[in-house]
């Protein structure tokens, strides 16, 4: 990997963010910390429903509400116009968890910060929807974003599991050989659900949201019956011909998240592949930082982000 794919934004955790962390830590956790408690919960849970739109986007922005695969899509654009950039965004959430309330104003900063245009699929969450629904709603959001912008000026975007979902989308339009993305961005993307590199384990002490036993009980949830360490489940294992095909893709990951290692890993291998690729790293940043955007490496993000976009 050469010097310039890997670069430190920031060596120490800004004092919001060390405040925030501190927050996180003491608050019950987004997912159980073990597999049987997870899998206790999935098991027992009713369905979740998406967080609801700030009521104040109706004034600060146009919304669109539209169904793509008979799922609910909502797209904002700025109250000027269309930006030239449309971002297709996937919310993260282990794909079993909706809409969180934190997405939201993160929308909002890259609406504002970057003046762009957003969709936001609300996509059918696993299990009680098959993965192959999440699919289907990528695959026609796309398909109908190109049908009135150009392909070429929309970024495919997510976190966690979104990131998956947005990787995972432009491999699939690489294969089919159609209209394009013209960028690929990926906030603290899930690359490989079975998480398999060993060096993951010395992560996982500093990351307060994410546990490595859990995530691999809900991989297997996500895979359904399907092969979980497959290149259709885990992207990371995508074959080199088909990650030559991205375009140029940038990664966005704490340190103090399990993430990290693959995401070093992954971008070693679009590098490899022939891919303009890099990783911006945040030390003593945990998983999906950019969403708490007061933060110092949430605006650094999305500055780089606008910056990526420019070129």
């Amino acid at each position: 990997m050469t010097d310039t794919s890997i670069e430190l934004r920031s060596a120490k955790p800004s004092i919001l963010m060390r405040v925030v962390k501190w927050v996180m830590s003491r608050r019950k956790p987004v997912f159980p910390h073990t597999a049987p408690e997870f899998e206790a919960y999935m098991a027992g849970r009713a369905l979740p429903k998406d967080a609801a739109m700030p009521k104040k986007f109706r004034t600060q922005f146009d919304v669109q509400e539209w169904e793509a695969a008979g799922q609910k899509v909502i797209t904002l654009h700025p109250k000027s116009g269309p930006g030239e950039w449309h971002m297709l965004y996937f919310h993260g959430g282990g794909f079993v968890l909706p809409m969180f309330k934190e997405h939201w104003p993160l929308a909002q900063a890259m609406v504002e910060t970057l003046g762009i245009s957003i969709t936001l699929p609300l996509y059918d969450v696993v299990p009680e929807s098959p993965a192959a629904r999440q699919d289907a709603l990528a695959d026609a959001a796309f398909a109908k974003l190109a049908e009135s912008h150009d392909p070429v000026k929309i970024v495919l975007n997510g976190d966690s599991a979104g990131g998956h979902m947005a990787l995972s989308l432009a491999l699939r339009l690489a294969r089919a050989g159609g209209p394009q993305p013209g960028k690929l961005a990926l906030f603290a993307p899930w690359l490989d659900v079975t998480m398999a590199d060993p060096a993951i384990a010395a992560v996982e002490p500093h990351d307060i949201m994410l546990k490595i036993g859990t995530l691999r009980s809900c991989g297997k949830m996500f895979a359904g019956g399907r092969e979980p360490s497959g290149a259709e489940c885990s992207p990371f294992f995508a074959a080199k011909e088909d990650l030559a095909a991205l375009p140029p893709t940038r990664i966005w990951t704490g340190r103090h998240d399990l993430f990290i290692i693959d995401s070093r890993s992954f971008t070693g291998k679009l590098r490899d592949a022939g891919v303009d690729a890099k990783l911006y790293e945040y030390g003593g940043a945990p998983h999906v930082f950019m969403a708490v955007v007061p933060t110092r490496e949430s605006k650094d993000c999305l500055h780089l982000l606008r910056e990526f976009l420019s070129e």
